[in-house]
């Protein structure tokens, strides 16, 4: 099918991908180059509100700010790869944030899907998925991308411009046994940043931190890392938010406390998931500054959306060293904002639902994990050379006097 280019395209939603549901009418907002959505009467009848800024009533959600899409259907639009995918391969006539939308499938990220009808689900379809086994090929078509050469249309599959939210890393959807996994290449740093991924990724593992399961994929150069994905269960679609939908949503700042206390107002109550979630955010927050993970930005944090709408926090993903000794996270940490300290991630503790001592014997656990990421990285099969270049930064005085002021202390003799 042939898509030509409208002002108006439609909301489904797939969380039983056999019964898809429409949810309402997307529309281009040409002042503002955003996409509007109205709910469908039959989602008003007994739909749920998508995210918090998007309640259940006859209204057209139009944003406030330039090129931005609707509350939670903003996390349906591709990433900077899958936008780029779509310049280069798709080539299509217009290039308005609703092709964007349209053209990232129907293997996005989360529950959503975007159709040319409103009576029918006809989203974009791109085949079957490629293998483990396609690996290096679909490497090698990264690097034609990258280096603007020309894509014989029977490999067209192998890319997928939808897979994920967040970022520019070069990335396609794979089938694993039967479930989707993201892969992701190098992005032509000088280390092996797939494997390091992976490493650091198990590493938090050792520190109480759930993590979307991963595989080093080799490379005939390099590896890539493969993810599974966690949106998808057992063919089942999951609805998710990611932080920055969720806590704007929410008219919050992106901070660690604020989205601790949106879980503690939106989170799973059966047992108190959302107790355990709160501790476990500040476990990730503790991880990623001890581990110079300062890529961590609204985008890399996800929300579980269940069938009852509550929240219940993802398993982590992307998280690995950013190597640039910036001394400041992407979200904030305490009450010095959004400075790298274990003294400013301990200022508000309180708001992850622990009291000082908890907190402070937290973070001693996760400080002991990260003081063994170079035997951890090694037993990852990480280079040498790679683990010196990385040691720069995670080793710096900075971050090591960190860690090692939470090492237990012999008692006096």
């Amino acid at each position: 099918m042939t898509y030509e280019p409208s002002d108006r395209l439609h909301l489904w939603i797939l969380t039983d991908p056999a019964r898809p549901r429409a949810v309402g009418e997307l529309r281009l907002v040409r002042g503002n180059q955003s996409v509007s959505l109205r709910y469908a009467p039959g989602w008003l009848d007994d739909g749920f509100a998508l995210s918090e800024d998007l309640p259940l009533i006859d209204e057209e959600f139009v944003p406030a700010e330039r090129n931005a899409v609707a509350g939670a259907v903003d996390d349906a639009r591709p990433d900077r790869w899958g936008e780029r995918v779509i310049r280069f391969i798709d080539k299509p006539p217009r290039l308005s944030l609703l092709e964007y939308l349209y053209y990232a499938g129907d293997d996005r990220f989360g529950a959503l899907g975007v159709s040319t009808s409103a009576e029918h689900y006809l989203p974009r379809r791109l085949g079957p998925l490629p293998v483990l086994a396609e690996a290096n090929q679909i490497h090698e078509l990264v690097r034609r991308i990258h280096d603007s050469e020309p894509i014989p249309p029977e490999l067209k599959r192998l890319i997928s411009p939808g897979a994920t939210m967040g970022g520019a890393r070069p990335k396609a959807l794979l089938d694993i046994d039967g479930e989707q996994w993201v892969i992701k290449f190098s992005d032509g740093e000088p280390a092996d940043t797939p494997l390091i991924e992976h490493a650091t990724m198990t590493l938090a593992r050792k520190a109480h931190i759930r993590t979307a399961s991963t595989m080093a994929v080799p490379l005939t150069d390099g590896h890539a890392i493969a993810i599974k994905r966690f949106d998808r269960d057992r063919g089942a679609r999951r609805h998710c938010l990611s932080a920055a939908v969720a806590l704007r949503a929410a008219a919050e700042p992106f901070g660690y406390p604020e989205l601790a206390q949106l879980l503690r107002r939106k989170g799973v109550a059966q047992g108190e998931r959302y107790v355990a979630d709160m501790r476990e955010l500040f476990r990730r927050m503790v991880f990623n500054i001890l581990m110079d993970n300062t890529d961590d930005h609204e985008k890399n944090h996800a929300l579980i959306v269940t069938g009852r709408q509550q929240y219940e926090l993802s398993p982590a993903y992307d998280v690995l060293p950013a190597g640039q000794a910036l001394g400041l996270q992407q979200m904030r940490v305490g009450r010095q904002d959004a400075d790298s300290t274990l003294e400013n991630a301990l200022s508000m503790s309180a708001l992850f639902s622990l009291e000082s001592d908890e907190a402070a014997a937290e973070v001693r656990k996760v400080a002991a994990v990260a003081s063994g990421w170079k035997e951890h990285f090694r037993a990852c099969g990480v280079t040498a050379a790679d683990i010196d270049q990385y040691a720069e930064q995670i080793d710096r005085p900075f971050l090591r006097q960190q860690r090692d002021a939470q090492r237990p202390r012999s008692p006096p003799r």
